[in-house]
């Protein structure tokens, strides 16, 4: 008899607790309800002022304008024009040559930087982070016009060194020389900003790692190439991924250098600098969308090329 009733007032007490699943639901959209409500703004500016953009330039890319025919849809004719066009190929070849010397000279710099800074305890070390950093924040077009006055022929402080030891100072704005002067002024840039990337990771490693190598007799040298590079290898694939798409949109500091440089740089210089020129000093927006587009899919196939053939080492597969 007692079991029959212990039984009954189980069921009982199952069936009024049977109720709050509805309240739980009820509970779940209304987070879900909010959660979309603080989203809102977000999504309203994106869609507004980056989707809506990207589609209607796309549009634009798809359409031809001639003085003859007025404005008409083309297709795929404009991105066939631009992958056979001389000058947008010229500007990809040249970034192409700029990826290839700048990212290594940038993640050489900034890797032996963090390496070098991991290994201080001092004071010396929150101060070399802060001027190696630096750079970074100052704006771009400030820093191309400061390096623009430092490389002037005519009024930078080169020809008065030089002249100091009866030299002549070198064209560092010539055309053969000019792609090594962008190449240090970007370096000096961005170094700092991906040395504090790697620096991070490198806080992040358990020092009883380092201890645990110490004791089995690893020198610094062993230490910093066999445990700290493996280990912060998905650091290091961050910051290639950052420096190959900046490098190849570069605009900021050819353009800037480009008053001061007497010719050694063209208008189409880089394809971001072509796509400008094409869009606000011959007006052709269809075609300059086209360029961008053409520049966007190249960027994202090499970035994701680059992200395939280091996933395994870096630990970013799925």
């Amino acid at each position: 008899m007692a079991t029959t009733t212990s039984t009954e007032v189980s069921r009982a007490g199952t069936a009024t607790r049977a109720p709050r699943r509805p309240r739980a639901g009820r509970i779940e959209r209304n987070r879900q309800r909010w959660g979309w409500f603080f989203l809102a703004p977000f999504a309203a500016v994106f869609l507004v002022l980056l989707v809506a953009p990207l589609a209607y330039a796309f549009w634009m890319s798809l359409r031809t304008d001639t003085l003859a025919a007025g404005e008409s849809f083309t297709g795929l004719a404009n991105y066939q024009r631009a992958f056979t066009d001389p000058l947008f190929l010229g500007g990809l070849g040249r970034v192409g040559l700029f990826v290839a010397v700048m990212v290594p000279i940038q993640l050489g710099v900034a890797l032996v930087a963090a390496l070098v800074l991991d290994t201080l305890a001092t004071r010396l070390s929150r101060f070399s982070r802060l001027m190696i950093f630096v750079p970074y924040a100052v704006p771009g077009m400030i820093g191309a016009l400061m390096w623009g006055f430092l490389y002037s022929p005519r009024f930078g402080p080169a020809t008065d060194i030089f002249g100091l030891f009866g030299a002549t100072p070198p064209g560092f704005l010539a055309p053969g020389t000019v792609f090594y002067s962008l190449v240090n002024i970007v370096t000096w840039q961005w170094a700092g900003y991906y040395m504090i990337i790697i620096y991070a990771a490198l806080r992040g490693i358990d020092p009883a790692v380092y201890e645990a190598a110490r004791i089995d007799g690893a020198s610094g040298f062993q230490i910093a190439t066999r445990i700290k590079v493996p280990m912060i290898s998905a650091a290091l694939v961050m910051v290639v991924i950052f420096a190959l798409i900046g490098t190849l949109q570069f605009f900021t500091e050819p353009s800037i250098l480009r008053n001061v440089a007497a010719g050694a740089i063209p208008v189409h210089y880089t394809p971001n600098m072509y796509a400008h020129g094409l869009a606000f000093s011959y007006q052709q927006f269809n075609y300059a969308s086209t360029i961008s587009f053409a520049l966007g899919v190249i960027v994202f196939a090499f970035s994701y090329l680059f992200l395939f053939l280091t996933r395994k080492r870096s630990g970013l597969n799925s």
